[in-house]
């Protein structure tokens, strides 16, 4: 059971520290902060815990995915193939899988703390000043917390331009996507970064028409040109339309459809839109101006390497820090905080982040692109294994992919590994142990006896291939 509230007048109760969001980062604090013996309190805002990650976020987004691909295993599969009128289903009746994961995921965090003695408030929180939190339900206030430490972790929700009316039933961002409940057969994707080419995997893989719009030149710039290539490559043999380079000019809503008129001229139909281009940090109404904290133009706050604000007593985390806007950096940066608020020494920030991209199939990636160690003037070599040379893949059916290790020519470590295709996210960390390691080098690969049929036989494959360029 929870600690009992050490109760100092009315309402008013005291913790060492208070953290609000119980998402990932919310959590990795929270949780630090418990087992370093002290007092601590965490508020949601939602009756359930989790946090945008588990409502409206990572969980039922790639839940959907989850259930999408599958979809699309049965259906190249002949034995399969009669399975066909879930071309009839609504967004909703395909995320009712999601819908138990969330409460999965609810039920088993909710355990996190009552096992850990956090008291959980539910409320909106409101900084009052740097050691009072007051905590709002639909009554006014219902808690005020003392405390001697606060976290923001809040995180963020979808950028909302004011020029759209995201009211209209055909007008949707990532988190109101999820309750679509009408059937569509073709969508606008506004914005091509991550969730906007996740999305449109999913669409285009629930066999809907597609158009994405991406305001850039190419794809996640930021990525290894091959895997963005390959990713841009794949979406159209998909039937996604990429549309580069292009802004909007304005939307017109009708009671059945969309029309996007972009700045280029172009006109496009559609019957609903699904808004993509950033997200704000939640600080809106948290009472910041009240300690002297400014957020920047997206909601976001500033912190110094120890996840520490402008105030010395407030630390922040998650998305609402910004970069990397990541559930698995966010639950580390939580801890981080928490490890310096408890004085712990050598505390080293979130840097050395992995890239998960849960489009179909997955992007994963980890260190330096090619046009890095090209600008560095790094003298490294490529190891690449295509997945349809795999056995696992074959027996799989899911042949589409590649591995590429980057490393350097003379003394073959490894400075990058990339990896597009099915469980990329799940192969990434295989590299990733052997970059950390004190021994880091191509040979472990080579060395290494992998289990056979195995996707994690790619490495051997890339390591050889790689070795095979050296002279």
């Amino acid at each position: 059971m929870p600690r009992k509230k050490e109760v100092i007048g009315g309402n008013i109760v005291k913790f060492d520290a208070v953290v609000l969001g119980s998402g990932p980062a919310g959590e990795g604090a929270a949780m630090k902060l418990a087992k370093a013996g002290k007092r601590v309190a965490i508020v949601d805002v939602r009756d359930q815990l989790g946090g945008n990650c588990a409502h409206v976020g990572t969980i039922p987004s790639k839940a959907l995915r989850q259930t999408v691909s599958s979809i699309i295993r049965y259906q190249r599969d002949p034995m399969f193939q009669k399975v066909g009128e879930w071309k009839q289903f609504t967004m909703k009746q395909v995320l009712r899988n999601a819908h138990k994961v969330i409460q999965q995921q609810v039920d088993t965090h909710t355990r996190f703390y009552d096992r850990n003695k956090i008291e959980v408030f539910h409320g909106r929180a409101y900084i009052q000043d740097k050691n009072t939190v007051l905590i709002f339900g639909q009554d006014g206030i219902k808690d005020s917390i003392i405390c001697k430490q606060i976290v923001i972790a809040t995180g963020s929700r979808p950028y909302q331009p004011k020029e759209l009316d995201f009211n209209h039933p055909r007008v949707f961002d990532s988190d109101k996507i999820l309750d679509l409940d009408y059937a569509i057969h073709k969508i606008i994707i506004y914005g091509a970064g991550v969730i906007g080419c996740e999305y449109a995997s999913i669409f285009i893989g629930l066999d809907h028409k597609v158009d994405l719009i991406n305001t850039q030149h190419k794809l996640l710039s930021y990525l290894d040109d091959e895997i963005a290539d390959a990713l841009s490559y794949h979406l159209r043999e998909q039937g996604v339309l990429i549309r580069h380079n292009e802004q909007i000019d304005r939307l017109e809503t009708f009671d059945d459809h969309v029309v996007m008129h972009l700045l280029s001229g172009k006109k496009i139909k559609a019957d609903a839109i699904l808004w993509c281009n950033g997200r704000s940090g939640n600080t809106d109404g948290l009472g910041l101006e009240n300690v002297g904290l400014v957020p920047n133009s997206r909601g976001q706050l500033m912190v110094n390497d120890q996840y520490q604000t402008e105030v010395d007593n407030i630390y922040a985390a998650g998305d609402v820090i910004g970069w990397p806007s990541l559930a698995s950096a966010a639950y580390d940066q939580g801890r981080c905080a928490g490890a310096n608020m408890v004085g712990e020494k050598n505390v080293k920030p979130i840097k050395d982040v992995p890239t998960g991209i849960y489009t179909i199939p997955e992007i994963s990636s980890i260190g330096k692109t090619e046009q890095q160690l090209t600008d560095e003037k790094v003298p490294y070599e490529v190891g690449q294994a295509s997945f349809r040379h795999l056995a696992r893949a074959q027996i799989t059916g899911d042949t589409v992919g590649e591995l590429k290790i980057l490393f350097h020519r003379d003394t073959l470590e490894v400075l990058g590994i990339h990896c597009f295709g099915n469980n990329a996210a799940e192969i990434i960390h295989i590299g990733q142990v052997v970059m950390h390691s004190p021994d880091n080098t191509l040979k472990y690969f080579v060395e290494t006896t992998f289990n056979y049929p195995t996707m994690a036989e790619a490495y051997r494959v890339a390591a050889l291939n790689g070795m095979n360029r050296l002279f």
